[in-house]
């Protein structure tokens, strides 16, 4: 029986996957390092107060809280397997707590696994890249805060944590070139008090184009919630008196008028797009093997692994309307195992075809490309569980575990020719 493979393994971010992805490297005996640009741990979930220059963009702030956020999921679906969330309490008891609690808690987590000492803070990661072809030595190249000169490390392999609730998805709205109100994504949203007595259309039919329309009504004159769903009619939202809801815009007048698609209209002044993020990963040169096309990015086996460049790179946390941190923990799992041997992959050919025939019933669902990674209600079960036979299935077999060690050394001596 072969001895499992220990490696030495960057991860790019600590944020909740960042943070579990080094657990279960850890766990499986691989010497882990993680990359984090920031001074803290956690993410998305450490609050700044900070807004960009330009509010329909991101610059230099990463986090897209706003003070009032909580969570959209209880706390009993927001933690770790064996680091349950609901059975801690950082002075925010309730069921679905503010952000400041689910901070607390992943610094706990780092804590009580001992990951804060893996973590290099400071530390933006700049160029990823795999070494001379090969696939099984990967360049990782960091600037410190405020350093002009980078520095590089070579790594056996480097998991994906960076996030992509930072970078706004804008809405296309005609005529907006000559209007003359203010617009802002939800990326630069901290506190209602900006918006005043102030008339304001919000874009987007997710939690949080409701949950700020809400905040923000207690002290705007009038909120619009403009949605491009073909269930949403014109009418008052139930219990706030100063809220309505609208169909997709359909232009915006030089004179400050917004027209909707259900025939009504509104003068507005600010225009807030809840529109989500993109995914971005600038860092990463794959010289085009792994690209981002409309928020999809691929090819990935799984959401996690490219075909042709696993299992030395891979990704966690990508799929979205999910339950997060169940499917980032499994994710890992898997990752750390398959990079020691004890779980293997597919081929490269099995793996791509796996692709293709996601994509190709997407395509017959007639669903958008940028709806790659959403999964949505029984595929976020069927994802789930490929991902449980993944790890508990193959993890026990033992000829297919010697197979895979064969198939890899095979893989990188062909790339390395």
């Amino acid at each position: 029986m072969a001895d499992p493979l220990q490696l030495k393994v960057a991860v790019v971010g600590a944020g909740v996957s960042g943070l579990i992805a080094a657990r279960e490297l850890q766990r499986e005996g691989h010497r882990v390092i993680i990359f984090e640009k920031s001074d803290k741990i956690g993410g998305l979930w450490v609050y700044d107060p900070r807004t960009e220059s330009d509010p329909l963009s991101h610059e230099m702030v990463h986090s897209s809280l706003y003070f009032s956020l909580r969570t959209n999921l209880p706390r009993a679906l927001m933690g770790f397997s064996d680091f349950a969330f609901s059975d801690r309490e950082y002075g925010d008891p309730r069921d679905f707590p503010g952000h400041p609690e689910v901070a607390a808690y992943l610094n706990d987590f780092a804590t009580r696994f001992g990951l804060a000492e893996l973590v290099q803070f400071n530390s933006e990661v700049v160029r990823v890249e795999a070494v001379g072809g090969r696939l099984d030595e990967w360049v990782v190249e960091w600037r410190s805060e405020g350093g002009v000169n980078s520095e590089e490390q070579v790594f056996d392999a480097v998991v994906v944590c960076n996030g992509h609730i930072t970078v706004p998805r804008l809405a296309h709205i005609p005529g907006i070139e000559k209007w003359p109100g203010k617009q802002i994504h939800s990326h630069n949203y901290r506190v209602p008090e900006p918006f005043k007595d102030q008339v304001v259309v919000v874009i987007g039919n997710g939690a949080s184009a409701y949950d700020i329309s809400r905040d923000i009504s207690t002290v705007a004159k009038e909120v619009h919630i403009s949605s491009r769903d073909p269930a949403v009619k014109y009418s008052k939202l139930p219990h706030h008196p100063n809220i309505w809801q609208h169909s997709a815009i359909y232009t915006a007048e030089e004179d400050g008028t917004i027209e909707f698609q259900d025939g009504s209209s509104v003068q507005a002044s600010i225009i807030l797009h809840c529109t989500g993020y993109k995914y971005e990963v600038p860092f990463l040169k794959t010289n085009g093997i792994v690209t981002i096309d409309d928020n999809r990015v691929g090819p990935l086996y799984k959401h996690v692994f490219p075909p042709q460049l696993a299992p030395r790179l891979s990704f966690v946390g990508l799929p979205q309307k999910v339950i997060i941190f169940n499917m980032m923990e499994l994710q890992s799992k898997w990752i750390a195992r398959v990079l020691s041997g004890r779980v293997c992959l597919p081929s490269e050919e099995e793996m791509m075809a796996d692709v293709k025939e996601y994509y190709q019933e997407m395509t017959a669902l007639k669903r958008p490309t940028h709806l790659t990674h959403y999964l949505l209600n029984c595929e976020e079960v069927s994802h789930l569980f490929s991902l449980l036979f993944l790890f508990f299935f193959l993890v026990l077999n033992y000829d297919l575990r010697l197979s895979y060690l064969k198939q890899q050394q095979t893989h990188l001596s062909l790339h390395n020719v």
